[in-house]
């Protein structure tokens, strides 16, 4: 959540002190080697209370000032567009964007207010949705800031039209909506648009033969969750195999000794080379090198070891690095929004922090072994509440997973729905949660949290 209080100076009054909200969400978009490479941000605007709709129709008060004559409230939608603005410079929406660039829908009040130059030009992409209102003035001020390195998106294309034709000079970018836009046209309209030097971003993929139709017809980005479905599974190679992962997790489970590890673990040389360095990450290795596997153990601690093997069974098997591994960035996001969120919840304590953490994780981890989600939990011998959370959605674990998936999405309604269940958490707190759940994935392949830079 990001609080923004908008400032008239020389006017003090009771619509000064209003505090606006706006809330954020963040999806991902993929380049054509499946690795993230941006996120578009799902604003939530912050809601206009009636005394602020009120004060923008009254005249000035005569006996507030001087200046009082001179002063005009702002105009509620302006107030709301640069509540959006400063909300994104917030340092929980930068944390949440890894390093990778920001693609964001635009109004015009956004577009005209001179607070958008706030925003870094080289990490926002500023998308123009066909609702908004073109006209001469607005087309000269999309120039403007075209001259100033702002870099623009045509968004939700289905279809040319004479709008279309009149700011593509100014887009950098085309994103085209796949689930509107008629497929005879797509081989003809992706032509066109590579042949005028455009970028091309496809929305609405989340089948993987909608990504192969994409890719195919030379797509340069992808939006939406194909890279999650069960049926991706054979195009993914993890950087382990998945019997010894499963392995280590099932004994994992049972409280083993540090002996029954040791031995595990010597059966999975790959696995013995990622704790090693685990172990020598930041914080972990104290005072010197860690050099046998029992010290690696021994520094790591279970529970580490735990969540490290839970989340690298997302990994992907090629040389990157986390922070663009769309996969496992899903699942240690949503695994540490549900850690984070059980615990605004009452009665919530460690034990329901770790189930949450683990109903987030393997929540669709069917994505990488293929076959039925509920044969692959009863492999992984996971609680029944956590079972009925993932399957069925039951209990507090199942309504916390259904507000990160509609966070993921964007659908601010179907949380606040899901929050008059989950009280006292609310809209604002999940899309804070959602933001720090995050930042933590995409930057703890730098810290001492458990995950490590996965290598060959």
């Amino acid at each position: 959540m990001t609080t923004i209080a908008i400032e008239n100076p020389g006017h003090t009054g009771a619509t000064d002190d209003a505090q606006l909200n706006a809330s954020f969400a963040r999806q991902p978009i993929l380049n054509r080697d499946g690795m993230l490479c941006g996120y578009e941000i799902k604003v939530r605007a912050p809601e206009l209370t009636a005394d602020m709709l009120e004060a923008a129709r009254a005249p000035a008060d005569a006996n507030s000032g001087a200046d009082a004559s001179s002063y005009r409230a702002p105009d509620p939608a302006q107030r709301v567009a640069r509540a959006i603005i400063h909300g994104l410079l917030q340092g929980n929406v930068r944390g949440a964007l890894t390093g990778h660039p920001a693609y964001v829908d635009v109004s015009r009040e956004m577009l005209f207010d001179d607070a958008i130059l706030r925003l870094p030009a080289e990490r926002f992409m500023l998308e123009l949705a066909p609702a908004i209102e073109f006209d001469e003035a607005l087309v000269a001020r999309i120039v403007k800031l075209h001259g100033r390195r702002y870099r623009f998106v045509l968004d939700e294309v289905t279809q040319p039209n004479e709008t279309f034709a009149k700011l593509l000079p100014y887009a950098e970018v085309v994103k085209i909506d796949f689930t509107g836009v008629p497929r005879v046209l797509l081989p003809k309209l992706a032509s066109v648009l590579k042949s005028a030097g455009k970028l091309l971003v496809a929305s609405g993929i989340d089948a993987q033969a909608d990504f192969e139709t994409a890719h195919g017809l030379g797509f340069d980005r992808f939006q939406g969750y194909f890279f999650a479905r069960a049926q991706t599974s054979a195009s993914r190679r993890v950087s382990a195999p998945r019997h010894a992962l499963l392995n280590l997790l099932q004994l994992l489970s049972g409280d083993p000794t540090v002996a029954q590890l040791e031995a595990e673990l010597k059966l999975n040389p790959v696995l013995v080379m990622h704790l090693m360095k685990l172990a020598n990450s930041s914080g972990l290795a104290v005072g010197h090198k860690v050099t046998t596997l029992r010290e690696a153990i021994n520094a790591t601690g279970t529970n580490r070891i735990a969540r490290w093997t839970q989340l690298l069974l997302y990994a992907d098997g090629r040389k990157v690095a986390l922070e663009d591994d769309p996969l496992l960035q899903l699942a240690a996001t949503r695994a540490r929004f549900m850690e984070l969120a059980i615990e605004r919840l009452p009665e919530a304590g460690r034990d329901e922090a770790d189930a949450a953490f683990l109903t987030g994780v393997f929540s669709f981890v069917d994505a990488v072994f293929g076959g039925s989600l509920e044969s692959t939990l009863n492999v992984l011998t996971l609680s029944r509440p956590i079972q009925a959370g993932i399957l069925h959605r039951q209990g507090a674990l199942g309504l916390l997973l259904s507000a990160v998936e509609a966070l993921e999405r964007g659908a601010w309604d179907e949380i606040e729905t899901l929050c008059a269940r989950l009280q006292p958490l609310t809209v604002e707190e999940v899309a804070e949660l959602g933001l720090a759940a995050g930042a933590w994935a995409g930057v703890a392949d730098r810290s001492a949290e458990g995950l490590e830079r996965i290598e060959d």
